[in-house]
């Protein structure tokens, strides 16, 4: 994840009002033209827009904030091979999530996607109803693998973008 990507968007979400470069360069830790080029490459991504003499989050810089949200370690979405069978990877947001998903076994990420598990977390941990019916409709097409990765991830990635986060 682009640490510094995410510390942009969270710094001009908290903003009451504009910022001059140096003090934001100095709020995200970066020299003034590093924060300009981000936050430049930020708009190319489309996490951000032009607004006046200055830029502002769009729905997918929102989006990709929400997807960075940490909830409480015990509800963190821990990843399973079977049955008693921890892998030791866990996921305490989205993002954590999408990554997680690039990575475990597709036996996991079946294992858990046919037991509604993926739902539930969707559901009452990250309260994301619209990710919930996506990751159910992938159940119902009966994906397997990579292919099921593959689904996992572009559902994940349409709704949030943090692929291009990564």
């Amino acid at each position: 994840m682009k640490e510094d990507y995410i510390k942009i968007l969270k710094t001009m979400n908290e903003a009451t009002n504009r910022m001059d470069i140096n003090v934001f360069a100095q709020a995200v830790d970066l020299t003034p033209n590093q924060a300009i080029a981000q936050v430049q490459e930020l708009a190319v991504e489309g996490f951000l827009r032009k607004v006046g003499g200055g830029f502002g989050l769009t729905e997918k810089g929102k989006n990709a904030l929400k997807a960075y949200a940490f909830v409480l370690p015990e509800m963190a979405f821990n990843f399973y091979v079977g049955m008693d069978k921890p892998l030791g990877f866990s996921a305490l947001s989205l993002g954590e999530f999408y990554r997680e998903v690039r990575e475990v076994c597709s036996d996991a990420l079946e294992f858990h996607l046919y037991r509604g598990d993926f739902e539930s977390w969707l559901r009452d941990v990250c309260k994301d109803s619209e990710l919930t019916e996506a990751f159910g409709a992938l159940k119902a097409e009966g994906l397997k693998g990579e292919d099921l990765r593959k689904a996992l991830l572009k559902a994940v990635d349409d709704k949030y973008g943090v692929g291009d986060l990564l």
